[in-house]
């Protein structure tokens, strides 16, 4: 054990800490944050700390507000600096971290206003390099930071110091990287309206906090994690050279922990616990690793890849690749409701009953489609009591221009009739219409626009629910309250979004439900939306029903899920592809480009076919039968 701890403490270059829920990790460092504020009351000191924006620290300040609002924290004796903004914004744009911090902390708790500092977006050109000199010596005025929040992004960044920054950089504009534009696109209305610019502190300015704290949640975030905490220093990773900070952790949910070494591949670093869902992982492994099928994996192939321990302990090779290879065998069934009358010995869903009753889950009206679009209509077509649930109204997600077809639409339906009420009806279509016309980049829309966009997201969801077979008795609007803010910026979730999915659970009683486990959604509405289902179970828990009723899992509108984590693999051919496609294509507003399309360059559509055949195509690498496609799922355990 001891060996096992040196050898991971000298691949983590930065001391890790995984939480099991991002929720638990935020309330975690908000709690430390809060001891640190009291104890410099107590000794009637401020405390100076770093703030980060993005959608990492979120729940930090919501437990912040909390601890002020129910224990009385106070914020009395707390001044901020923010570690960047954007340049040139104003501070009352939708996008400004001015307008970030008062919405998500500052407006909430009692700091003092002059304690606030935050880089402005509006200096002029020729002062912004005299400004930034001036707030780094503000820092050093207050003396220096006591605590750092950092989040990471795709390149790397701290702040917003992209690849390249040297390591003795200071506050000063930079140039942003055009991933890093790309990722803040999910904040800004067009491409052409992301800044290319900002200002920011630099790594020695973060380097001199006394404690640093970073946060990763989410699977996107899992590769540069990875190589901010086990990589080398470089230039290239700025984050990297955090490793050199003497009181620096990461706080890490399980996903965005993923690809570190002790869950990737523990067998590399030391002696392992092996159970069979590990032993899946490394056999897995070790078959992709060689390129070999599973069933002719040899035992010089286990001894001469660190897997010597597996066969010693466990089995010869043999008679574990049999084992693994049957345990995927049977993930694959073509019947993701249970087949009747069948042994379900050893089948992912249960034979009985056979007729079941199903409620399909999408936090967004077409990520159903996107990501189990050949499942729902073999649901359907086995004859099961299919309902699909659409929890969030997904308005923010339709241009202007579709809104102004569909407004324009409207006009010429009311043209004939009472001219009263035709005059009435116009004049309301053209209010709309101007607004949109004199709409500001990155203005939020107001309640009728939102109202007509969400109707044409209700209108695209029946189409495609329809074309899977339902009719309308089965096709639910649930409008989330968390979702509804007219901006990328959501509520957290609240206990009337988690009535809402809990009230429909219970009218149905399911025995069967599907829920978005793709927490890489770079807006983070999956994760709410799956949240709000966890809470809705766990308040009907001491309902009969709920003990019979088994919650699927699937992804794939932005990853899939690794095969040694896969469940139940539901095969597609290629007429049920090209019938997911043109379900899919019936979101005709999410077509080629919608407004907040993440880092994936690729239609949904196109996203779906190729993560469906990537996966298809790993279960014919490992030895198993060669399919079209495959949607993949995995069982969520109430006792988990």
């Amino acid at each position: 054990m001891e060996r096992l701890r040196y050898q991971l403490k000298s691949l983590e270059k930065i001391p890790v800490k995984v939480w099991k829920s991002s929720v638990d990790g935020c309330q975690h460092v908000a709690r430390s944050i809060a001891l640190a504020i009291r104890q410099k009351q107590q000794e009637g000191e401020k405390i100076v700390l770093g703030l980060a924006t993005g959608s990492s620290p979120i729940q930090v300040y919501h437990e912040l507000v909390r601890l002020h609002k129910e224990e009385g924290l106070s914020f009395q004796n707390v001044v901020t600096f923010n570690l960047d903004e954007y340049y040139p914004l104003q501070p009352d744009a939708p996008q400004s971290y001015v307008r970030f911090m008062h919405d998500y902390l500052f407006d909430h708790v009692d700091i003092k206003p002059e304690n606030i500092h935050i880089p402005d977006g509006t200096i002029p050109m020729d002062k912004v390099e005299s400004y930034c000199a001036a707030y780094e010596k503000e820092i050093d005025a207050r003396g220096g930071l006591d605590i750092q929040l950092l989040g990471i992004g795709r390149t790397g960044h701290i702040g917003f110091n992209e690849p390249g920054s040297w390591e003795h950089s200071e506050t000063r504009l930079v140039r942003l990287d055009a991933i890093t534009r790309k990722d803040a696109l999910k904040d800004f209305p067009h491409e052409e309206d992301v800044p290319y610019r900002a200002i920011t502190m630099g790594i020695k300015s973060i380097m001199k906090a006394k404690t640093i704290y970073l946060l990763g949640w989410g699977e996107h975030k899992a590769a540069v994690l990875k190589r901010a905490i086990e990589g080398p220093v470089t230039a290239s990773v700025p984050s990297t050279f955090l490793q050199k900070h003497p009181n620096v952790k990461a706080h890490l949910d399980q996903s965005a922990a993923s690809e570190l070494a002790r869950f990737q591949s523990p067998w590399l670093i030391g002696m392992c616990n092996w159970d069979e869902d590990l032993i899946c992982q490394a056999v897995i492994w070790l078959s992709q690793k060689l390129n070999k099928p599973i069933l002719k994996l040899t035992d010089e192939d286990y001894a001469e890849n660190s897997l010597s321990d597996l066969i010693i302990e466990e089995d010869s090779a043999y008679n574990i690749n049999i084992r693994i290879f049957n345990r995927l065998q049977h993930t694959i069934t073509g019947w993701p409701g249970g087949k009747p009358n069948a042994d379900d010995t050893t089948r992912p869903e249960r034979a009985k009953p056979a007729r079941k009753r199903v409620v399909i889950f999408s936090p967004h009206p077409d990520d159903d489609v996107i990501s189990m679009g050949g499942t729902f209509l073999r649901l359907v077509d086995q004859g099961h009591e299919v309902h699909v649930a659409y929890q969030t109204s997904g308005n923010i997600a339709v241009h202007d221009h579709d809104a102004r077809r569909f407004i324009e639409f409207l006009q010429e339906t009311v043209k004939n009739g009472d001219s009263e009420k035709v005059a009435e009806m116009q004049a309301h279509y053209q209010n709309m219409i101007d607004f949109l016309d004199q709409k500001d980049s990155g203005q939020e829309d107001n309640g009728e626009i939102r109202r007509i966009k969400g109707l044409i997201r209700r209108g695209e969801a029946r189409a495609a629910a329809r074309f899977t077979g339902l009719d309308d008795k089965h096709i639910h609007f649930l409008d989330m309250p968390f979702y509804e803010t007219g901006s990328p910026r959501k509520k957290p979730l609240g206990d009337d979004d988690i009535d809402v999915v809990a009230e429909l659970l219970e009218k149905i009683k399911p025995h069967q439900v599907y829920g978005a486990g793709d927490l890489a959604d770079p807006h983070g509405t999956h994760r709410v939306c799956i949240e709000a289902i966890f809470g809705a179970f766990e308040k009907l828990k001491s309902q009969s029903w709920v003990k019979d009723c088994w919650l699927w899992l699937y992804r794939g509108a932005w990853h899939e899920w690794p095969v040694h984590e896969i469940e139940m693999a539901v095969p597609l051919s290629p007429a049920e592809l090209r019938k997911k496609r043109q379900a899919i294509f019936m979101h005709q507003s999410q077509k080629d480009r919608p407004p907040f399309p993440g880092t994936d360059e690729r239609e949904f559509w196109q996203r779906a076919e190729d993560r469906n055949q990537a996966t298809a195509k790993a279960y014919r690498s490992l030895g198993l039968a060669e399919y079209e496609a495959m949607e993949t799922f995995r069982r969520w355990k109430f006792e988990e």
